[in-house]
């Protein structure tokens, strides 16, 4: 029974309803010797509340996305098959251009919000360079199927969740295909290629979105892997131009690393409640040792680079949340490396999805300015709006403030 699936929701709100009755109906009626009664009892109230707990878990865990199978709770799922050293570029002496295109076998997406806004597809991919094997969602925007379209290749986006987090949340909690959809048609937001792989790779650990030989190689899978598997399969626009990478909070932070460290693989990024060092969380692999730490914290990597990369950088966060590394980005940037931060108060909400929900279309109206058409140019003309249940659009973030190469952030 999946852990996400309603059947498993529906079985729980069953068992505490029993739970609940139980006490009600037998408290008083139970015979036998007073020990035996009383062990009856506790069991009866033991019951009621491991019933509850799991309820309001799975409740939880179904609105956040946390956790998307068993082997994800428990800590026995392991996607990676081989993690040798690949070098420093991640490719183990691999040219991924090289490699023979395999097309991808793709099924209907199960799980809350899978089939809205034209519905999420989903594949079983083995990394050829990464040694990982795990599933990657995939939503095409409206005009992918437009015969207007046929010809035209259209601009991508990963998302990447936080950590512990599902691929699907971005579907799923965030809803981000329903929100954008209707902007699509409209011609208001660029048609983007949405994919978001597996990022929880190893039981019980956060990869930091890094290469850790012997361990896991979860950038050459995000950052080579996927990309190749979503050109050989669509009419993705080739990178960097037409790549971007969005997370929020751990997926945040690999964000803005994957775009810093890869200008060759990525032109943008949106980082929403991130940050640099990854000791931002404590379970990462990419904290485990001081050289890691610095070879995957984009301020570092930003600072020692020979030539400025030409990336574009979103970054939201509230005070102590993401905020400061924005703006410590936005200080160290020179040209062509641009940085944008946006300042959301603590009214704006917590660490939660509620606060990264609204933040979907300003980020994707940002990332449109950065990969709208080809060559930078204007998107191409929409397809004419159609009816859609894609549901409410939310608010623009409270408030914010534009930084640019070389300028320093306003506090």
């Amino acid at each position: 029974m999946s852990l996400t699936g309603t059947p498993f929701l529906a079985t729980l709100i069953v068992l505490a309803v029993v739970a609940l009755a139980l006490p009600l109906a037998l408290w008083s009626r139970l015979r036998g010797p007073r020990p035996l009664r009383a062990a009856t009892r506790v069991l009866m109230l033991l019951f009621a509340q491991l019933t509850a707990v799991a309820l309001v878990f799975t409740l939880v865990n179904n609105a956040n996305n946390l956790y998307d199978t068993w082997g994800d709770l428990l800590g026995t799922g392991d996607h990676v098959q081989r993690a040798e050293d690949l070098g420093a570029d991640g490719k183990g002496g691999i040219v991924p251009e090289k490699l023979p295109k395999v097309k991808q076998t793709f099924r209907q997406a199960k799980g809350p919000g899978m089939r809205a806004a034209g519905g999420v597809r989903v594949t079983q991919l083995k990394g050829r360079i990464s040694g990982v094997t795990a599933e990657v969602y995939v939503w095409l925007p409206p005009q992918y199927d437009d015969p207007a379209y046929r010809r035209r290749t259209f601009p991508v986006v990963e998302l990447l969740p936080g950590y512990p987090g599902s691929a699907k949340a971005w579907f799923g909690s965030l809803k981000a295909h329903e929100q954008l959809l209707p902007l699509m048609r409209s011609g208001r937001i660029a048609p983007f290629i949405l994919v978001a792989p597996r990022t929880n790779l190893l039981a019980g650990r956060d990869t930091g979105c890094a290469n850790v030989p012997g361990r896991v190689n979860a950038d050459s899978w995000l950052s080579l892997d996927v990309p190749k598997m979503v050109l050989d399969n669509f009419r993705a626009r080739p990178a960097p131009a037409g790549w971007a990478v969005a997370g929020y909070s751990a997926g945040a932070h690999c964000a803005a690393k994957l775009a810093v460290a890869h200008p060759d693989r990525y032109r943008a990024a949106v980082s929403m409640s991130g940050y640099n060092d990854p000791i931002g969380e404590s379970g990462s692999l990419a904290a485990r040792t001081p050289a890691l730490r610095a070879a995957n914290n984009p301020y570092l990597l930003l600072k020692k680079a020979p030539v400025p990369p030409r990336v574009a950088l979103y970054v939201s966060g509230q005070p102590h949340d993401g905020y400061e590394a924005g703006l410590a980005l936005a200080q160290l940037a020179k040209a062509p490396t641009t940085v944008r931060v946006v300042y959301l108060p603590r009214s704006a909400g917590g660490h939660t999805m509620a606060l990264w929900r609204p933040q979907v279309v300003p980020a994707f109206r940002w990332l449109t300015a950065q990969l709208a058409g080809p060559n930078g140019s204007a998107p191409s003309a929409p397809t004419p709006p159609a009816p859609s249940s894609a549901g409410s659009m939310p608010a623009e973030p409270a408030s914010g403030t534009a930084s640019r190469a070389g300028a320093a952030g306003k506090r």
